[in-house]
Formats: structure tokens, C-alpha cells, sequence
């Protein structure tokens, strides 16, 4: 595949939501900003997510599913979509990774990649 013609770029920030987590029912709730690029020079659209989640005792859980919040952004060279979602852990530690799966206007369907990112409580980081 032509990376130069296919290239979206995601990054991903992450936050703790102390005011919704409940550690003594090891209840952790984290938010995560995604920040989607495409920097090919062909336009595509996001058709579906694959999530892997991690925590910090082992379990893991995957998620998939059209779109993103409900959307289904369609990006032209050099556009960016950016997003805000969240997930629950048992755990105060976590990873999350995975792909969206895009369209390209040529037809081609490619994975772009969600780099890991940690969830992290970051009172135990200290």
C-alpha cells in the first residue's frame, strides 16, 4: 500500500475523571481526546473502530463498531477530525490500542492505526 497516498495519522490524549471514578468499587473512569489526520493524498472515510483494552489485572476487552461518537468523519488530504470519548476500568492503570478501519474515495480499504496510549490515575503515578 502507497503510505504516501494512504497515510492517516492518530494521536491520542488521555485523562483521569476523578469526580466519576469510584476506586473503593474499583470503578476508574477515563476520558481520551483522539486527534485524527490525513496527511495522504487521498481523501477517506472512517467506517469502523476496533478498541483493545487493557488493564492493569490482565483482562482484556475488545470493542467494535461503526464510526466514532456516532460519526463517520470523511477526511480530504490535509483535514483532521478531533473527538472526545471514554472508557471504564476495574483497574486504576490501562492501555488502550486498536485501528479504524477507512475508505478511500479510490476504493481502497486500509487500517490506520491507534498508536497505545496508558490510562493512568495519576495519584499513583507520584
Amino acid at each position: 500500500m502507497d503510505s504516501e497516498r494512504y497515510n492517516i495519522q492518530v494521536s491520542v490524549e488521555s485523562h483521569y475523571i476523578e469526580k466519576e471514578s469510584d476506586p473503593d468499587q474499583s470503578r476508574y473512569v477515563f476520558a481520551y481526546t483522539v486527534t485524527i489526520l490525513n496527511q495522504g493524498s487521498v481523501a477517506a472515510k472512517l467506517l469502523t473502530r476496533h478498541w483493545v483494552i487493557s488493564d492493569s489485572d490482565g483482562r482484556t476487552q475488545e470493542v467494535r463498531g461503526e464510526g466514532v461518537i456516532g460519526e463517520q468523519p470523511y477526511l480530504k488530504a490535509g483535514e483532521g477530525f478531533r473527538y472526545t470519548s471514554g472508557t471504564i476500568l476495574d483497574t486504576p492503570l490501562g492501555v488502550m490500542q486498536g485501528t479504524y478501519q477507512m475508505l478511500a474515495d479510490d476504493g481502497e480499504r486500509f487500517d490506520a492505526r491507534i498508536p497505545p496510549f496508558r490510562l493512568a490515575n495519576p495519584r499513583l503515578l507520584h
